[in-house]
C-alpha cells in the first residue's frame, strides 16, 4: 500500500514531470540542491496541513466559495511556515525570497485540495499530501542536482569534478527549461516502453 502510494506521488502522478504543474517556482528554485530541497519540504508541509484541514471542514464550506476558502486555509499555513523559516533559516528565506509566500497560490496545492482533500477523509488526505509533496521534492532534487552540477560544477556548494568547466546557461531559465524537457522526455520514453511491453 505504501509502495503503491509512493509510486503514485513520485512517478505516475508526479506534479512536475507528469502533470506539468508548479513549473514557475520549479524553474526559479532548482538552481541549487539546497534551494530545491528547501522548497520541496516547505511545499510538502503546506500540502499535508492544508489537505487535512480541508478534508475536515469540506462539508461546512458552501460550494460557491470553496476556492476562496481553500486559498485562505492554504495561505494560513504558508504564513506560519514563512515566519518559521524567517526565524530559524534566514539564509533559505533570503534565497527563496518571494517564492515562499507564493506557495499559497501554487496550483499543485490548490489542485490537490480540489481534486482529493475535498472528496476524502483526513487520513487519506494526509497520505496524499505527503506522497505528492515527496514527488514534488524528488523532482526538484533531480532537476537542481543536474542544474547545479552542469551550471556550477557543484552540489551542496561542494566541487564535484576538479577541472570541469561548468556551463552557466544551466543556471538560467533556458537551461532550466532544457533540463525539465530532457527529464520529461526520458520519463515518457520509459513509460511508453513499459506500456508497450505490457500490451505484448
Amino acid at each position: 500500500m505504501i509502495a503503491k502510494e509512493l509510486k503514485r506521488g513520485i512517478i505516475t502522478e508526479n506534479s512536475i514531470f507528469v502533470l506539468a504543474l508548479g513549473l514557475c517556482p520549479t524553474l526559479a528554485v532548482s538552481t541549487s540542491v539546497k534551494n530545491g530541497l528547501g522548497m520541496g519540504l516547505a511545499t510538502t508541509f503546506v500540502l499535508i496541513c492544508s489537505n487535512i484541514i480541508i478534508s475536515i471542514v469540506k462539508n461546512w464550506i458552501p460550494g460557491k466559495v470553496r476556492i476562496p476558502c481553500y486559498i485562505v486555509i492554504i495561505a494560513t499555513f504558508v504564513s506560519i511556515l514563512h515566519l518559521l523559516i524567517k526565524v530559524y533559516t534566514p539564509t533559505l528565506d533570503s534565497q527563496l525570497g518571494i517564492f515562499i509566500p507564493l506557495i499559497a497560490v501554487n496550483c499543485i496545492i490548490l489542485g490537490r485540495a480540489e481534486a482529493f482533500a475535498a472528496k476524502n477523509n483526513p487520513a487519506t488526505s494526509l497520505v496524499d499530501g505527503a506522497v505528492m509533496g515527496l514527488g514534488f521534492t524528488a523532482a526538484l532534487l533531480i532537476l537542481s542536482t543536474i542544474r547545479e552540477f552542469l551550471g556550477g560544477n557543484k552540489i551542496f556548494d561542494l566541487m564535484v569534478i576538479p577541472g570541469f568547466q561548468p556551463m552557466a546557461v544551466f543556471i538560467l531559465a533556458p537551461g532550466g527549461f532544457f533540463v525539465i524537457a530532457c527529464v520529461m522526455g526520458l520519463i515518457n520514453y520509459f513509460r511508453g516502453k513499459k506500456g508497450a511491453k505490457a500490451k505484448v
